[in-house]
């Protein structure tokens, strides 16, 4: 395994106030590290200190098997490059704004043009060389700051918050941009997100923040696979609900979340639990049928959003749950806004925290 960059015990301080707390983390060649935390939680500054943009309090930075001196960074802050989550682009063409590094390397303009060619071609904006990029929607804006970014080919590409209030198109094709520069380039790639969704389907690893420490850092797998209380306590979790858990002789447990809502639990356990269900362990009826799920509930749709092949649900059942399906499913069973259905999913799906 070879380490492209390295943080150890890195704290980050402005006056009395830590962002970042004794951090250790390593980015791995050729891997996409999310880092996943509410907003403050100290991801963007950690980003900005693997950019070699701001330096340390205290703790070690490594780069490619050297310790960073951060009174000189010339040399190293042309192998890592940061996308801010506001893009800001020159009120020029594409092209200029693409080329605007290589320009600034005198590179010759025929080596310039074939390699902005083929940026634009990478992250899905062939054609758009003379189109004035201030003029572009807000995830074409985000793509050509990663095109410029990525014609500079450094060793390190840092992006915070790169789908952030975006519509769920253009999410998804910067999030497909993504994994094709990660699996075409090689690029290392380090994210900030504090989105769920994308978290769990688009890193290799994530490392979970919280008040500038990583209180977590595994696979998407590891980390989702069982909901410890740091993940349960980001509010962005889907499906987490607090209730008065209640054994059963059957070696099972009714959790009752309120509203007249209770759910069976493999295991057993006794007094207040906190509960988590995986959107994607929930099926969708659209009539009651028989079922070997130990929980079936029916509500109604109040929420539907389109994430291509995709489509994420919110029913209410008492409580909302947010359900994940196919889209053909979903076209398949007519669903729609206030649709009457079903959702079933079994004890053992259910993880008490």
């Amino acid at each position: 395994m070879t380490v492209t960059a390295e943080l150890k015990g890195v704290t980050k301080a402005y006056g009395n106030k830590i962002v970042v707390d004794a951090v250790n983390l390593q980015v791995r060649e050729g891997e996409i590290l999310a880092l996943l935390g509410p907003n403050g939680s100290g991801k963007t500054t950690i980003l900005k200190i693997l950019a070699f943009i701001e330096k340390p309090t205290s703790g070690e930075v490594k780069f490619q098997d050297g310790i960073v001196n951060f009174k000189n960074t010339e040399k190293v802050r042309l192998q890592s490059t940061l996308v801010f989550q506001k893009t800001t682009l020159f009120s020029t063409s594409v092209y200029n704004n693409v080329a605007y590094g290589l320009k600034l390397r005198k590179v010759p303009k025929e080596t310039r043009d074939r390699e902005v060619k083929k940026a634009l071609e990478l992250v899905k904006l062939e054609g758009f060389e003379k189109r004035n990029a201030k003029k572009l929607s807000g995830g074409e804006q985000q793509r050509v700051a990663i095109a410029r970014a990525l014609i500079l080919k450094t060793r390190l590409l840092l992006l915070d918050e790169p789908t952030a209030n975006l519509d769920p198109k253009n999410a998804g094709i910067l999030e497909e941009v993504i994994a094709r520069v990660n699996l075409e380039l090689k690029t290392t790639i380090v994210m900030a997100t504090h989105n769920m969704f994308q978290a769990k389907t688009l890193p290799t690893r994530i490392a979970l923040m919280s008040d500038g420490k990583i209180t977590e850092i595994g696979t998407p797998l590891e980390i989702f696979g069982k909901l410890s209380k740091n993940l349960a306590s980001f509010a962005a979790v889907s499906n987490t609900f607090t209730g008065i858990a209640k054994a059963t002789i059957g070696g099972t447990t009714f959790v009752d979340i309120g509203n007249g809502v209770q759910i069976e639990v493999a295991g057993q356990r006794q007094g207040e639990a906190s509960i988590f269900v995986s959107p994607e362990d929930i099926v969708v009826f659209k009539n009651p049928v028989a079922s070997s799920a130990r929980n079936v509930l029916k509500g109604r749709i109040t929420e539907i959003v389109d994430l291509g092949s995709l489509v994420k649900l919110k029913v209410n059942v008492g409580k909302p749950f947010a359900v994940q399906i196919t889209k053909r499913s979903f076209d398949e069973m007519g669903l729609n806004l206030n649709t009457e259905v079903f959702i079933a999913f079994k004890a053992s799906s259910v993880q008490i925290i």
